[in-house]
């Protein structure tokens, strides 16, 4: 998947026209409020420094502008301050103001939604991971060994993301499942709409995953490959994304 960060680019408005009972929300304000879940869930820690702007766009697949224009209104709010400098960068506050964090937050429908897209992402999941150990080439078996290996050099969330995103993609690509893998890349990328900031050495331990899938999809050992990819998603679903278990 491309991701646009062009300044000029016109952002997406998160929940437009897709889930029923979702506010329109602005790519800003979704920027906004998956930072402020983020800090609020303990998984931005105060003073901990955010990555760059750009790797944030990059990891929330938004424009950079968007990211700018969320972390100075973020900045402007107290959650976040903004340093000059050689260590300087965009840092979470000591004290992130509660009423702000609090207004930060998915509302019941957006929780339902992220709830509803996630079982359906498991159906999916299971589906393709079954047909991918029939299926897979050798060279997409090596191409997914390879995004292991990118995930697990991955020093930031943002690189790490676009690593498991092509992954997960890719595993898709190899069922052979025709336009009903179109379907399962929409729900991802539906999904991905609601990824939150996690730290890189949790995402390192979720990539012991995607390696043990590899190595069960090249087995051609359909039942494990659906088993680690049902306990894949169950775990990271409800740790990972926004708005479940609320």
């Amino acid at each position: 998947m491309t991701h646009q960060l062009e300044d000029t680019a016109e952002p997406p408005r998160l929940g437009a026209g897709k889930m029923p009972g979702v506010q329109r929300r602005s790519a800003m304000d979704a920027v906004r409020m998956r930072i402020g879940m983020a800090i609020s869930l303990g998984l931005l820690k105060p003073g901990e420094r955010l990555p760059d702007q750009e790797d944030v766009a990059l990891g929330l697949s938004v424009s950079a502008i968007t990211a700018r224009r969320a972390l100075a209104s973020l900045a402007e709010q107290g959650v976040v301050v903004r340093r000059r400098g050689r260590a300087g960068g965009t840092f979470v506050a000591d004290s992130p103001p509660q009423s702000v964090l609090a207004e930060l937050s998915a509302s019941p429908a957006e929780s339902q939604a992220v709830n509803r897209l996630v079982d359906r992402r498991l159906l999916f999941e299971c589906a393709v991971t079954h047909y991918a150990a029939v299926k897979a080439t050798a060279e997409q078996l090596d191409e997914l060994d390879r995004l292991t290996r990118d995930m697990a050099a991955s020093l930031d969330g943002s690189h790490y993301h676009q690593a498991d995103e092509q992954f997960h993609q890719l595993v898709g690509t190899a069922s052979g499942l025709g336009t009903a893998v179109e379907v399962y890349h929409e729900t991802l990328a539906e999904l991905y709409d609601y990824f939150i900031p996690y730290p890189i050495d949790q995402l390192h331990k979720s990539n012991c995953d995607h390696i043990a899938l590899v190595a069960a999809l090249r087995a051609g050992d359909s039942k494990e490959a659906v088993e680690l990819a049902r306990r894949h998603v169950d775990i990271l679903h409800h740790t990972m994304f926004m708005g479940l278990g609320s």
